[in-house]
């Protein structure tokens, strides 16, 4: 009788089990077996370990042969459970060193002929590794960058199982097939990156600049373009509402780019989430940038806020997590897929629950919504009639709810260009380069005020924090009163009203926001005028 044990990860959404692989032979007829709650992916792998297994030249043992899943209540599925069980079989039979793959945990699919594939979702796989206190992990050579990414682990890559015996054997290890010189797509890769699963998303790339989308190239739009400089700053979301043509989806583009770059913590937290996703291009294990994602409005509940038949996948708003999610044409959104995004606003993360178990996934984004004001787009237009009914533009409007618009904390009438916009003859706006460096200093003075709190962003912190521990100036905050009295305003919009004061007030390198602030604040929070702006402009 012989007995090994290895370990593996099983995701959960984007969080991660340890699972010990457990191999025993006694003497009896040949036969395999697996236990341990497997889908059928993980059951198949019962043939796809015996070929890799003879076709790597060790012998497959002819005995009774059980593999277990250790927890068993845990659901366990896909194919990055071939390695470890291959493992735990040759170590049960004596191939390897039992003790050598004890406390091993191998991540990897294996072919028929041994080649080691590589699988979604390394790095959550390590990470939960680390966290459990595992410091050896081998997974597929084209993923070993991933992996690297995860401190204190030491990462084996390896292409095939051949070279996995050799390593664990002090053996020779052999080499094999490099990548084809000829430039052709490895078709290893090819279960990294999943077709579709992306739902618009486009990662913003550090590259040599001519691709890079300037803010300097939208016309005109001054009132756009301060509330998009507010809404990267804070945090802020942001509501675009004008004419077909005005430069909506043009300004929302650019969002990204006056972001700065992400934190090494939030690039592991964006990371994780593509690669469980399939998202993940081959070659950059590491998202440097925001992620900016923009469903089509066709897009159902489940593609927007995540979902599957068995085991719920990462949606539209984790795949945009420390990113930007833009809804183009909102009002042709399902009523029912706008008021899901109402719990991720608040809570930061999405939690879906499936008959095989409650999955929470991360979903901290800023969210850009553009509509036209009704549906032939020319309600507001000066000198151009609408052929919409009033009934018809209230309910194209009444798409989107009052409670999802109060989670807004930006709304701006984006205008037609004009001529001299279009032409230049007003001068151009300033480049993307200068606003990124004022939301940059920004962000600086707000991570700097909230430092040792958990929120680092003005967009994040409770309106209770801000009323009392950062008030603002004496008789700021008396406009925003009493539009709260008059009904102008929730609870929830003063709140806001005071976040986005905070962001206006780091903008203008102030210590705490007075009434201009706060003017400011309630001009983009309601969209009445109230020369605010002017008056900014003059003071700066």
């Amino acid at each position: 009788m012989g007995f090994a044990r290895a370990c593996s990860v099983a995701l959960v959404g984007v969080d991660g089990v340890v699972v010990e692989v457990q191999a025993d032979l006694e003497p009896g007829v040949a036969t395999f077996s697996l236990v341990g709650l497997p889908d059928k992916t993980l059951v198949e792998s019962r043939d796809r370990v015996r070929a890799a297994v003879v076709n790597s030249g060790a012998a497959w043992p002819q005995k009774k042969l059980t593999v277990g899943l250790s927890p068993a209540s845990v659901p366990k599925g896909g194919a990055g459970f071939d390695l470890a069980v291959a493992a735990a079989v040759l170590g049960a039979a004596e191939v390897v060193d039992p003790k050598v793959i004890a406390d091993l945990v191998l991540i990897g699919e294996l072919g028929l002929d041994g080649r080691v594939r590589p699988v979604r979702g390394i790095l959550p796989a390590v990470l939960a590794a680390a966290e459990a206190g595992y410091r050896q992990v081998v997974v597929p050579q084209q993923c070993a960058a991933e992996a690297m990414l995860v401190p204190d682990v030491s990462v084996l890559g390896v292409r095939s199982l051949r070279q996995l015996i050799a390593v664990l054997t002090e053996g020779e290890v052999p080499e094999e097939d490099p990548p084809d010189p000829s430039g052709r797509p490895d078709p290893m890769l090819a279960g990294l990156v999943v077709p579709g699963a992306g739902i618009g998303t486009g990662v913003a790339r550090d590259g040599d600049g001519r691709d890079f989308p300037d803010l300097a190239d939208v016309a005109g739009q001054h009132a756009a373009r301060r509330a998009l400089e507010v809404a990267a700053a804070g945090g802020h979301h942001l509501f675009l509402s004008g004419p077909p043509g005005a430069g909506k989806t043009m300004m929302a583009e650019r969002i990204p780019w006056i972001m700065p770059p992400l934190t090494r913590r939030d690039s592991l937290e964006v990371t994780a989430v593509h690669s469980v996703a399939g998202i993940l291009p081959p070659g950059e294990p590491l998202v440097a940038r925001p992620p900016y994602c923009a469903p089509h409005h066709s897009a159902t509940m489940q593609s927007l806020v995540g979902g599957g038949a068995s085991v719920a996948r990462p949606g539209a708003v984790s795949l945009a997590h420390r990113g930007v999610l833009f809804l183009d044409e909102a009002a042709e959104f399902s009523t029912k897929a706008l008021d899901a995004l109402r719990q991720p606003l608040e809570a930061g993360h999405v939690v879906i629950a499936r008959a095989a178990g409650v999955v929470r996934l991360p979903a901290r984004f800023l969210m850009v919504l553009a509509a036209n004001p009704c549906p032939c787009g020319r309600h507001t237009l000066h000198g151009t009639g609408c052929d919409c009914p009033a009934s018809v533009i209230r309910r194209y409007q009444a798409r989107l709810s009052g409670p999802l618009l109060d989670r807004v904390d930006l709304r701006v009438e984006v205008e037609p260009v004009t001529r001299s916009d279009l032409l230049g003859r007003g001068g151009r706006g300033e480049a993307t380069a200068v606003v990124a460096a004022r939301v940059r200093e920004a962000r600086d003075r707000a991570a700097a005020r909230l430092e040792g709190t958990p929120w680092r962003l003005n967009a994040e912190v409770p309106g209770h924090e801000l009323r009392t521990r950062w008030p603002a100036a004496p008789g700021a905050l008396a406009q925003a009163e009493r539009d709260l009295e008059r009904g102008l305003l929730t609870a929830r919009g003063l709140d806001r009203v005071l976040r986005v004061a905070w962001t206006v007030a780091d903008l203008r390198s102030r210590d705490r926001p007075d009434a201009l602030d706060v003017a400011v604040a309630l001009e983009l929070r309601t969209g009445i005028a109230r020369g605010a702006t002017a008056h900014l402009d003059a003071a700066s």
